[in-house]
């Protein structure tokens, strides 16, 4: 067993097909340890050269109902209404933090997920006096 680390695309090709000849090793065989540290290194090359995007809300919720798991009507009881069900998935209304935290906690949506569509805002300080006279900075949204 010789394995060394996957550099190029030439090498993850050589790492999948010999991962496809030693797929059905057995626990406890040196095929089977080959193939436990070949998984982490294509892992690990593919994370860094092929990432995925994280869905967007929207795609979210709906592989969620698409499961079977949930309906429209279960959307609606956690986001206030079947009217605002509608503008959420036509994405004509953004989710509110209240729909978030229900939606992460109903649905299991990853927090990160629900919070992708947010872009940052840029910030600005603005200066406000304090009670000593002096000016304080605050940070506002844009």
């Amino acid at each position: 067993m010789t394995i060394k680390p996957i550099r190029t695309d030439r090498d993850h090709e050589k790492a999948l097909a010999r991962v496809d000849k030693i797929f059905g090793a057995k626990p406890g065989t040196s095929e089977f340890d080959e193939l436990d540290v070949l998984a982490t290194l294509i892992d690990a090359y593919e994370r860094e050269h092929y990432p995925i995007d994280p869905p967007s809300p929207v795609e979210a919720i709906k592989f969620r109902m698409e499961q079977g798991q949930y309906t429209r009507a279960d959307l609606a009881k956690l986001l206030g209404s079947s009217a605002k069900v509608a503008e959420v998935l036509q994405r004509k209304r953004a989710l509110s933090k209240v729909m978030i935290v229900r939606l992460h906690r109903e649905f299991a949506i990853p927090y990160d997920v629900l919070l992708s569509d947010i872009e940052p805002r840029t910030m600005r300080t603005k200066k406000a006096s304090g009670k000593s006279g002096k000016g304080l900075r605050l940070r506002t949204a844009s």
